[in-house]
């Protein structure tokens, strides 16, 4: 007589037959296109939200994330593969749930699990024998079994026999052209083998290359490393281009001519700052959990310093660029090109324009931004507007300051009407 299957076997077997329910947790930057890849895949997917407006916007077929096209999504709820919610009470359905909620930084630059904790905590109202839970936030190690883990053993089930718990970080890149869900490799760590083996299952029809390692710990510390190498990198690149400054030389030409090398050297840019959800926030929770260990992550701590100080450094090129034309900061007329904090995308997380605009306010000078992905934004209790770029808007400043490379402007219009330029990021002369 046949044995009956496990339950793990029995997952499995759902994942290869996609008859499985997929559930999503946080449908952003990272959730929203996980989401659609599934769906895409032949799962069905059930994506949860806080956020009422999202999920009326997603169930009524509008993406507000980039990277995912209305036409994408009416295709994914068109074959009934993709809904949303709000009802958390519904965690109990999918057979798998992926948790892509933020995780930000404290003001104290310490990290803010809250949105891991609640998410948890919800998932543990209704968990079951025979679900999957997978975290994808990105975190300090150890967060996976010291907080998921903890949680939904309060259930009474076992892990890695009645439910099943992994960690996969997210590894996406907004406004990539080139990489993207599916055929960005995945790396994957489980509490235990069979949690490894199961969560690979329910990926796999998805993503093209998994990467297993053997721990939840190690998978954490993977997306670390990966934003730390470039922190450090950058930072190194940014010091540089002070190093150059004070040298009379130009940075970007040194950087080009080194390049030239085919081996043991990797080209990093310096610019007005790091930006973004992960590369200026990763590095902080290694450098937090080591605290805690009693040890002090020097390059982090050290990156993370010339980093933060770049907005400052570009800020001194403008007051001297106007001093040349006899003006002060004070009473100035500045003109930011580009608040995004990459090139062609409409995020303004942590982008360093946002700081820019605010010393060169609080020196006293006149600030107006133009970009074109980003029509407005508030921070620090002010909205500001971006302004339509002419050949007038661009004349009547005083001096225009490059902060974002959008290939959408007209640098060569910037140029011939701009009474003085800083380049950031040197985009004048890539651009010819």
């Amino acid at each position: 007589m046949k044995e009956p299957m496990s339950i793990a076997e029995t997952l499995i077997a759902k994942a290869e037959r996609r008859d499985a329910l997929f559930g999503v947790i946080g449908l952003g930057y990272v959730g929203l296109p996980l989401a659609v890849e599934l769906a895409k895949a032949g799962y069905r997917v059930l994506g949860f939200d806080v956020n009422p407006d999202v999920v009326a916007g997603l169930n009524a077929g509008r993406s507000h994330v980039k990277d995912v096209g209305s036409a994408e999504l009416a295709k994914a709820l068109a074959a009934d593969r993709f809904a949303a919610t709000t009802d958390m009470s519904r965690l109990a359905e999918p057979d798998v749930i992926s948790i892509c909620v933020p995780t930000p930084l404290s003001k104290f630059k310490d990290p803010d699990v809250s949105y891991i904790v609640n998410a948890s905590r919800a998932v543990t109202k209704t968990l079951r024998q025979g679900q999957v839970i997978i975290l994808e936030s990105t975190t300090y190690p150890g967060t996976t079994r010291e907080i998921l883990l903890a949680e939904l053993e309060t259930s009474g089930l076992t892990v890695g026999k009645d439910f099943f718990l992994a960690f996969s970080p997210e590894r996406v890149d907004p406004g990539n052209p080139r990489y993207g869900t599916r055929n960005t490799p995945k790396v994957v760590g489980g509490i235990t083998p069979e949690c490894l083996r199961v969560a690979t299952a329910f990926y796999q029809p998805a993503i093209e290359t998994l990467v297993p390692v053997s721990t939840t710990e190690a998978a954490e510390l993977v997306k670390l490393l990966e934003n730390t190498f470039r922190i450090v990198n950058i930072g190194l690149a940014n010091e540089m281009a002070i190093v150059c400054d004070k040298l009379g030389v130009d940075v970007w030409e040194v950087i080009e001519a080194a390049a030239t090398k085919p081996f043991g050297f990797m080209k990093f840019l310096p610019g007005p700052g790091l930006g973004g959800h992960c590369i200026p926030i990763d590095p902080h929770y290694l450098a937090w959990k080591m605290r805690g260990l009693n040890y002090k992550t020097r390059f982090i701590d050290l990156a993370g310093e010339v980093n933060t100080e770049m907005p400052l450094f570009w800020i001194r090129k403008v007051a001297a660029t106007l001093n040349e034309h006899s003006k002060a900061v004070r009473g100035s007329r500045i003109l930011v090109l580009g608040v995004a904090y990459k090139r062609d995308i409409d995020d303004i997380r942590e982008s360093p324009a946002l700081d820019i605009i605010n010393l060169l306010t609080g020196q006293g000078a006149e600030v107006a931004y133009h970009d074109p992905h980003v029509a407005a934004f508030s921070h620090d209790g002010a909205t500001h507007r971006s302004v339509p770029l002419t050949s007038e808007t661009v004349a009547a400043a005083d001096c225009v300051m490059i902060v974002t490379d959008h290939t959408a402007i007209d640098y060569a219009m910037v140029q011939q009407h701009a009474t003085a330029v800083v380049d950031t990021r040197n985009v004048l002369r890539r651009s010819g």
